[in-house]
């Protein structure tokens, strides 16, 4: 097998994963369904900031009891009513006249570099931490920048005048202490809480602050309701609806094949296109053509028909917790089918009513797309043949070659068919995001792959995967022995995947893919910085936030718990002394 050419950016050796401590169980779905329900609580109720702190603790706990959540998250539940109030105000404020306030528990505390002065931390720009690269965006856009705690250092700030709005980092005690300042000076803020209730290493959700810090009244795409886009690019696959894009099916393939189109799926790759034409079409907010149903439901074409060889050729029995469409129907049927997906695809794309150069540039990006694909399909079945160890690069390739394309196809599908000048401006950037977002969406399906009711299992598939890779690379003698035995697809009958995960978790293998996971993350947002429209670099960083929702924001300062402790043994106190 060839070398592979897929690099790692640089923070791949420095990222820290730690998941959020969890002091109050809250899945991705319950935040996602939390910040809906609290956007349309503001738009409805229409709070008119400023509030004060107990006028806003009144609609939380009102938020609280209609969603029967805990009443732990009341304040975070504050902090997300208080920046919706805020969000559009902070768009209008130009960012020369905004402040960055990011906490120094963000820094690598054993190894950070940095001074202090009487304003905060100096960063040195040593790359250990986030820091540097929210300094960084921050201040080339024009914001003024701190690292410190916040309170004191706030309210100095806003009596110069200079500052008219404030985008904060923090733990939730130390945003209830600045609060009132803000209140006061009715200075528009929005808050982003650390992920963990420690006061040291801390980690915070990136494309959160990045959505923030770039929120600008230039950003047309900033009221999108993307979760009510994507309800509707689902909607676009049930029966009746496809039969008004495609037609009436005809015939027994027809059939099959498009009740494997409709079959389960995260319809990523056909919001994707229709995220990036709302972005770049002159008005974001219109009614969206039929056209572009007809190359999102295209994009899905590519991608099922890749799924059914896919299966094909990993002799996969199961997939969406169903038989394969060869298990279901045989394998000469399934191949039939696959086939006419991709036919059914170039077939939408020449329908649509575009001029003949965008038709025939997107016939000629979705080919090349399709090339790419089979190339990194490729390379795993020539490795299947003579199957040896792959070192964590390669792995990180075949992602990059297999996944990147359906996802570049995609967005450069919408965005040529808003126009191709428009396509021509953003086809770099469209490229590079499309390479980082592929490879964190595959490294993402081999760590929810993990365990016995993983959907595809990797070692039961003997797959090539990027968690074997980094374990064989860190193991030595007897384990490293037993995973190359995995990697030559020979196991040893005494050994069950419980035990190899298990091994994975003595290696941090899975641990480091997490910070690779979090790495391509990170460089998709930062390959927007170059985008000039700020219509797509805002709506494409939301889009990261979207597809990998999977951060769990919960839990208290260590400093804040024990306040409350505090509080509590005293009050038990009088109380036990008025009785």
């Amino acid at each position: 097998m060839q070398s592979a050419t897929v690099t790692i950016p640089r923070h791949a050796v420095q990222q820290r994963f730690r998941p959020p401590k969890a002091n109050v169980p809250q899945t991705p779905a319950d935040r996602h369904q939390m910040l809906r329900f609290i956007r349309h609580y503001v738009a409805e109720h229409n709070p008119v900031p400023p509030l004060p702190l107990q006028e806003l603790k009144v609609h939380a706990d009102r938020v609280v009891e209609m969603l029967q959540c805990d009443p732990i998250q009341r304040d975070y539940i504050g902090v997300l009513i208080s920046n919706e109030m805020w969000r559009e105000t902070l768009a209008q404020v130009p960012f020369e006249r905004r402040l960055l306030l990011l906490p120094k528990c963000l820094r690598v505390e054993s190894k950070c570099p940095a001074p202090f002065d009487e304003f905060g931390l100096l960063c040195k720009q040593c790359g250990l931490c986030t820091i540097q690269d929210l300094q960084a965006e921050a201040e080339k856009l024009g914001y003024a920048v701190l690292v410190a705690e916040g309170s004191a250092i706030v309210m100095s700030l806003i009596q110069t005048g200079k500052i008219e709005a404030i985008v904060g980092v923090s733990c939730l005690s130390v945003l209830e202490r600045a609060f009132p300042y803000m209140e006061a000076a009715a200075i528009p803020g929005v808050a982003v809480p650390l992920l963990q209730d420690d006061c040291i290493d801390t980690t915070v959700d990136l494309d959160w602050v990045w959505d923030y810090i770039h929120l600008s009244s230039d950003d047309q795409t900033r009221r999108l309701d993307l979760s009510a886009l994507r309800d509707e690019v689902d909607f676009w696959f049930t029966p009746a609806s496809l039969d008004l894009i495609m037609s009436n099916a005809e015939g027994e393939t027809e059939r099959i094949a498009r009740d494997w189109l409709m079959r389960a799926g995260k319809r990523w790759r056909p919001f994707l296109a229709v995220a990036a034409f709302q972005a770049l079409r002159e008005t974001p907010g219109a009614p969206l053509p039929d056209d572009i149903r007809k190359l999102a439901v295209a994009v899905e074409c590519f991608h099922k028909a890749s799924l059914i060889h896919d299966d094909i050729e990993d002799d996969d029995a199961t997939r969406y917790g169903e038989k394969t469409l060869h298990e279901e129907h045989g394998l000469a049927v399934a191949l039939n089918a696959g086939d006419l997906l991709i036919g059914e695809g170039y077939r939408l794309i020449g329908a649509c009513q575009a001029g003949a150069g965008q038709q025939a540039q997107m016939l000629r990006v979705a080919s090349e797309g399709q090339r790419e694909l089979c190339r990194g399909q490729g390379a795993e079945l020539c490795w299947a043949r003579k199957p040896e160890p792959m070192t964590s690069l390669q792995v990180l390739d075949i992602f990059r070659k297999k996944t990147a394309p359906a996802f570049e196809v995609a967005l450069r599908l919408g965005a040529l068919y808003a126009g191709t000048e428009r396509h021509e401006e953003v086809e770099t950037v469209l490229r590079t995001y499309s390479e980082a977002l592929g490879i964190a969406y595959q490294i993402r399906d081999d760590l929810s792959d993990l365990g016995v009711k993983g959907e595809t299992n990797d070692i039961a598939g003997m797959r090539p995967s990027l968690l074997l890779a980094i374990a064989h690379e860190r193991a030595s003698g007897e384990k490293k022995q037993l995973l190359q035995s995995l990697w030559r697809r020979a196991p040893q009958a005494d050994v069950n995947v419980e035990q190899i995960e298990a091994l994975y978790a003595e290696l941090k293998a899975d641990e480091r893919a997490r910070a690779l996971l979090e790495t391509y993350k990170e460089e998709g947002i930062r390959s927007l910085r170059e985008l000039e429209n700020a219509s797509l670099k805002g709506l494409l960083r939301r889009v990261i936030g979207k597809i990998f929702n999977d951060t769990e924001i919960k839990g208290w300062c260590k400093e804040f718990e024990q306040k409350n402790a505090a509080q509590r043994s005293a009050a038990t106190v009088v109380a036990s002394q008025s009785e």
